[in-house]
Formats: C-alpha cells, sequence, structure tokens
C-alpha cells in the first residue's frame, strides 16, 4: 500500500465504526495488519475478532449478557485506537511528509539518547544562570553561552513529546515534573503542551489525552490555557469515538464542573470559531484596505509637500484636506469596519504579519509555538535596558500574539540603530499610557489573562496552519471551527447553560447561517420557542433559501407574538417566494393594516397582483404611489402595468415620462412595443435598435419575447413581429 491508500483504508475503517458496522471496519483493519506484518499487532486484532465473534455467538443464541453494550462499546473503541496505531506504524514507514521524516531522522540527530540527560541539562541551565546571576564580576559572556545551549535544548525537548508514537513511563513521569515543577520555566513547559498536543492531533491516544486533562489543572496560566485549547481541537477531531471511552468521559464531567475551568472552555470554544473569520478579514485587508491606501498615499504626499509644515504656530495642524481624501476614497469607512471588529476581538493583525514569517527564526519548526520571552536572543537585544519605551509597552499590551511579537521586534531590529533609538524614544509617553491601560484592565477584569493568553495561543496556532511552509503536511486545525458547536464538549458545557444562545447568536451575527440554524433548531427542541427565535431561524432558513423551513418558523413566530409587522412581512415574502401570490397578498395587506400606507410593503402588494396576472388593481397601486412619491421604478412598473392591462394610452404617456430620465434597455423595449402596437413601425424599430445598443443580441432577443403573446393581443400580425425583429437585428 501507498500512503494515500493506507490513509483511505483507515479512513473507511473510521467510518464503519461510526456507522456501527463492526464487522465490515474488522474486515478493512485487516488489510492494515497484513500489510505491516508485526506478530503484535496480528495478536492484538485476532483477540478483537474473537472476542467480537463470541458476542455475536452469544447474541445470536438469546443468551443473556448484561455487559454486552460494554463489551460492544470496548470492541469499537479499541479497534478505533489499533486502526490508529496501525496508520500511524505504516506512515512511518512510507509516509514522505514534514512530520514522518522528522520522525524518522530525529533518533539520529538527538544530543541525547535518553530524555533523563536531556532534562538534567536544562537544570544544570538552570542551576549555572542561579550561580553566575549573584557573581560580583562581568559573567556576561558565560550567559550568553548557557542561554545558547538552552534554546538549543528547546527543540529537542519539543521533539520528543511531538514524535514519540508511545511515551516511555520514565518520559510519563519526566513531563509531569517539568508541568508541575515550580523551577521550571513556562517557556519549556508551554512548548511540552503544544508537542503533545500535536502529537495527539497526529494520533489518538487515551493516555496522551489524560496527561493533557491534567495540564488543564495547572497553576500556570500559559499551562493551563494551552492545554485547554489543545483539548477543544483534540475533542473535535475525534469526536465521533468520544462516547467510547468512559474515562475520557467522566474527566470532562468532572472539569466542566469546576466554574473557572467551565468559563475557560466557553470562551476557548467561542475564540476557535470566531478564527472561521480571520481569512476573510486578511481578504479585506489584502484585496481592498491596503490597495486602496496605496493609490491615496502619493495623493497625500503630495498634499504634504505643498503645506508649510515647520512653521511654529502650525507645526501640529493637521490638514483637513487630509481626511477629505481619505473619506472621498471609502478607505475610512472600511478602516472603521476593522476597528470595529479589533474591539470585538477578531484577529485583524494576521495580514500585516503574514508578510513578516520569514525571518530564519521561523525555519526553526518549535518557533511557531513559542511563547514570546524578552531573553530569548533573537530579540533580547532590544530588552536589555530598564527604561519603559514603546517596545515593551507593545510586548505586555495583548494587541499580538506571541507569533506575531516576535515577527514584530525582529523587524524593529532590522532598523539602523539610530532609527530604532528613535522610536524608542519618541513614544515614551505612550508607552507609559499603554502600560498602566494594561494594569486597569487587569484589575478591573481579573480573567482578563487567562482569556489573552487562550486568544494568543489560538492566533499562534492560525498562523502556523496557514503561513509554515510544511503546513501542507498536516491536517488543519481549523477546519473544524466550525464544527465545534457539533461536539461531545460543547453539548456538556451548554447543559443548562446559555452557551449555546450564544454561540448561535455570533454564527447569525457573523452571516454563518448554515451553523447558526442548527443551534437555533436544536434550542427550539429543547425549550418553549420565544418569538425571537423563531424569527432567527426563520431568517437563517430564508438565507440558506430553505423557504419552506423559514416560513414554518415565520408562522410558529407569529402566533406567539401577533401582528409584529417584521414577521408579518416575512410570511408574505415566503408565500410569494413559493408562488402563492393570494396568501402573500393576504399578508402584505395585513401589514398595510399594521402600518398603513408603506411604500415598499404597496410596492410589494402592487408586485403579488402583478405576479398573479391582476395587473388592473397592480396599476391602480403604482398610480397611488405615484401621486405620492417621485420613483423612476414606479412609472416604470405603470408603463408596464399599463401596456399588460390593454391601457396603451397610459402606457405610452408614462413611457414618455421614463424616457426623460435615466434609461434603461427594457425601457426602450416596452415604448418600440407601444409604438408597435400604435402601428408606428419606424419609431418602434428606432426605439429597439436603442435598447439594442445596451444590450447582447441573445438578452435583447430574450426580452423581446417576454410580451410577444401582448403584442399578438393588441392585434399585430405574428409575421409582422418577425419582420420587425430581423429589421432591428440585421442593422
Amino acid at each position: 500500500m501507498n500512503p494515500s491508500q493506507i490513509h483511505t483504508t483507515f479512513k473507511t475503517v473510521l467510518n464503519l465504526l461510526s456507522s456501527g458496522k463492526l464487522k465490515q471496519s474488522l474486515e478493512q483493519t485487516r488489510f492494515l495488519v497484513d500489510e505491516l506484518q508485526l506478530g503484535e499487532y496480528s495478536d492484538r486484532f485476532k483477540e478483537l475478532e474473537q472476542n467480537y465473534q463470541y458476542l455475536l455467538y452469544y447474541f445470536s443464541n438469546d443468551i443473556s449478557d448484561p455487559e454486552r453494550k460494554l463489551v460492544y462499546n470496548r470492541l469499537v473503541s479499541k479497534l478505533f485506537i489499533l486502526s490508529a496505531t496501525l496508520r500511524e506504524e505504516l506512515f512511518f514507514r512510507n509516509a514522505s511528509g514534514f512530520e514522518y521524516t522528522q520522525k524518522r531522522y530525529f533518533p539520529h540527530r538527538r544530543r541525547f539518547s535518553q530524555v533523563d540527560g536531556l532534562i538534567d541539562a536544562f537544570k544544570y541551565y538552570y542551576q549555572q544562570t542561579a550561580i553566575l546571576k549573584t557573581s560580583d564580576v562581568n559573567v556576561d559572556a558565560e550567559l550568553q553561552r548557557l542561554r545558547a545551549n538552552y534554546e538549543q535544548l528547546l527543540p529537542e525537548l519539543f521533539s520528543v513529546y511531538w514524535l514519540a508514537t508511545f511515551y516511555s513511563q520514565n518520559e510519563k513521569d519526566l513531563f509531569s515534573e517539568v508541568i508541575t515543577g515550580e523551577k521550571w520555566s513556562f517557556v519549556e513547559q508551554s512548548l511540552l503542551v503544544s508537542a503533545l498536543t500535536l502529537n495527539l492531533w497526529r494520533m489518538f491516544d487515551e493516555i496522551k489525552l489524560m496527561m493533557l486533562f491534567d495540564c488543564c489543572n495547572s497553576g500556570q496560566q500559559h499551562v493551563k490555557q494551552r492545554a485547554l485549547v489543545g483539548v477543544c481541537f483534540i475533542l473535535a477531531r475525534y469526536n465521533r469515538f468520544i462516547p467510547y471511552f468512559p474515562s475520557v468521559r467522566n474527566r470532562l464531567v468532572i472539569m466542566a464542573d469546576e466554574n473557572q475551568t467551565f468559563e475557560n472552555f466557553q470562551n476557548i470554544l467561542i475564540q476557535i470559531i470566531s478564527t472561521s473569520d480571520t481569512d476573510k478579514i486578511t481578504r479585506k485587508m489584502q484585496e481592498e484596505i491596503l490597495p486602496e491606501v496605496m493609490k491615496i498615499s502619493p495623493i497625500i504626499r503630495d498634499k504634504m509637500d505643498q503645506e508649510y509644515l515647520l512653521r511654529s504656530d502650525e507645526f501640529d495642524e493637521e490638514n483637513p484636506e487630509w481626511q477629505e481624501i481619505i473619506e472621498k476614497s471609502g478607505v475610512s469607512e472600511k478602516l472603521k469596519e476593522l476597528t470595529e471588529l479589533q474591539m470585538e476581538g477578531a484577529d485583524v493583525y494576521m495580514s500585516t504579519f503574514s508578510m513578516l514569517k520569514n525571518f530564519p527564526f521561523f525555519n526553526e519548526f518549535t518557533n511557531w509555538f513559542l511563547p514570546f520571552d524578552p531573553e530569548n536572543s533573537a530579540v533580547n537585544e532590544l530588552f536589555r535596558t530598564s527604561d519603559v519605551n514603546l517596545l515593551s509597552a507593545f510586548i505586555n499590551n495583548n494587541l499580538m500574539c506571541n507569533s506575531d511579537k516576535y515577527s514584530f521586534c525582529l523587524s524593529v531590529l532590522q532598523m539602523p540603530e539610530m532609527q530604532r533609538n528613535g522610536i524608542k524614544q519618541s513614544f515614551k509617553a505612550e508607552s507609559e499610557q499603554l502600560e498602566e491601560m494594561a494594569k486597569d484592565e487587569a484589575l478591573l477584569k481579573p480573567d482578563v489573562a487567562a482569556k489573552n493568553i487562550s486568544k494568543h495561543y489560538i492566533q499562534d496556532l492560525f498562523r502556523f496552519f496557514r503561513l509554515n511552509p510544511q503546513t501542507k503536511d498536516f491536517s488543519d486545525m481549523f477546519k473544524s471551527s466550525m464544527l465545534m458547536h457539533k461536539s461531545y464538549l460543547f453539548d456538556l458545557l451548554s447543559a443548562g447553560t446559555k452557551l449555546k444562545d450564544s454561540v448561535a447568536e455570533y454564527l447569525f451575527s457573523k452571516n454563518h447561517y448554515e451553523e447558526s440554524v442548527e443551534l437555533f433548531e436544536e434550542m427550539i427542541m429543547e425549550e418553549p420557542a420565544s418569538a425571537l427565535l423563531l424569527q432567527k431561524s426563520g431568517y437563517a432558513h430564508q438565507k440558506l433559501k430553505q423557504i419552506d423551513e423559514a416560513l414554518d418558523a415565520y408562522i410558529k413566530a407569529d402566533m406567539i407574538l401577533p401582528d409584529d409587522l417584521w414577521t408579518v412581512k416575512k410570511i408574505a415574502f415566503c408565500y410569494r417566494i413559493k408562488g402563492d401570490y393570494t396568501r402573500a397578498l393576504e399578508f402584505y395587506q395585513h401589514a398595510d393594516f399594521l402600518k398603513p400606507q408603506q411604500k415598499s410593503n404597496l410596492m410589494n402588494m402592487a408586485g403579488c397582483l402583478e405576479d398573479a396576472g391582476n395587473y388592473k388593481d397592480a396599476l391602480s397601486i403604482y398610480l397611488k404611489l405615484n401621486d405620492t412619491i417621485e420613483d423612476v421604478k414606479v412609472l416604470r412598473a405603470i408603463v408596464r402595468n399599463s401596456f399588460l392591462s390593454g391601457n396603451l394610452s397610459g402606457a405610452e404617456y408614462y413611457s414618455d415620462r421614463v424616457l426623460e430620465l435615466d434609461v434603461y434597455a427594457p425601457d426602450y423595449i416596452y415604448a418600440g412595443h407601444i409604438a408597435l402596437c400604435k402601428m408606428q413601425i419606424k419609431r418602434a424599430i428606432a426605439d429597439y435598435k436603442k435598447a439594442l445598443d445596451k444590450l447582447e443580441r441573445d438578452s435583447f432577443e430574450k426580452a423581446f419575447n417576454t410580451e410577444r403573446f401582448m403584442l399578438i393581443k393588441y392585434g399585430i400580425d405574428v409575421n409582422d413581429i418577425s419582420l420587425v425583429l430581423d429589421a432591428v437585428l440585421y442593422n
């Protein structure tokens, strides 16, 4: 088997398992076992197959077995894990992707053959650093050497727990020591959580998942929040099989009972779901805002060159023309929208920093998951003084994720030193203000630090899966972002809470109608529905062009909250779309009763009558409208309905008025029809030619023939109609 066939077989096994077809999934798993040809896995497979045969035997012979359901679930869970392990082992042999290449070569490039030696090297770094920092002599060179060695240890630590198929007991013990030990830095702890998450993302392992759960109890927020984010993604990926692992379910129930963890999960789920808009924001930046800014920047620069900016009394005065240029270009509105998105917590920096991921720093795979550390040798040159400056304030602020902070600092380091120092000094006041704002925010909102850590980590992951050169070899975590509301975890968290309402409202507000309507329908089934909920459900169905479902929701909303104008008009709209013009007209008339003489509603009433072929009554409404408002759309409707109802003189009068205004091709076609019906052939051909000038030939012929039946009704000979059309088309 090649890697593609292996993966296809594995997916088939999972689909059969989740569909309850255990025998067929065993048959497919056999292909993987035969391909690997390792006795250990053959024995495990035979045992599973034999146990299932026993279960079937007892069942078919009507032998009572109170443990049958439990045994069946265990068989499913064990077969799931076996197939995942077989896939991993076969990929290790055959796959050419980045992860499996790293797995094969990592044992040959390790500095420490055992993880004990690696851990001892970290301990040595901390011991020596602590001793040197108490020294009276200058030890900067030695500290730098130790730091360089320490940073070389981080990728190896990450790789041990990222690439291993299974963890030895020693590796599990040392993992726990690092995560819980007070002497360890948040840097190593954070990297271990990310490595474990990536490992689980590649292959499910119940023991490793329990280790990730343990990290969720850490008192170190960097560890806890990363672990909670990882749990959300892992559970969404393997959602179909979580019910077959009682220990996982039980652990989740316990965690969900803890108020703080529960709130953290809620925040993280919403943050993950919100990443679905990041690509849209990035496209807006790259395709709309930045090109427009580039267009107007030379204009503003020219204006600035013309100003006497060095006059002392006008030095700080900005020219109002600059703002006027921005507003006229349309950039102002787009920037305002972007600011609002940022205030809502949207990731608006992805576009900016995506261009700053080409530094050698990001060639090291581990650094994509590295929490920001000012002591890192790649950036510590900027933080050697204790002065408060823009850089330190900006880094401590919550605007950027870890990956973007490194990009920002690396960019500043590319500047000449004089320019860099100028930036530091010129923004000193602003930096102090930023730090004060950050302190106030932390005092007023104690949970803000946790929320920001999880948000930044999610953004780090998003950048990895979008921008890392090797990302094509990874299954994208964020493809599951819009499936979070379908996960077992979400169901557990939303029971008896307002989480489902919040997520449904968020999805609805961001025009994710397909996902929001799924939650709306669940909420309608679970509790007595409010009119507002039914209205939103109806609107979401309507946007998805599910008119029957939308109409059903609107009618139920109308029963709960009668005479709501918006609902009544929506019901009328749905009936009209369905072609039930009689019922549509009834509801539009009721809307007119609730709010008389509303222009849009009168137009809809007339439109219903017109759709139903009642041109005279439609014309009556349009004429009344024309008495109160001046609207070329109303005039066109009068022309159309006058012509269709046989009122040729009225049609001609209003057609002449339309032709004095902004003329569309259909206006000339109706003018031509009217002239033809009055046997003014020359004028008719002239008007048709004007219409043809504005349309493609096929479109013109289609529009011309739409009212051909009326031309015949007015007594025009069929052959004459064809002659007129040919006369127009020949020219």
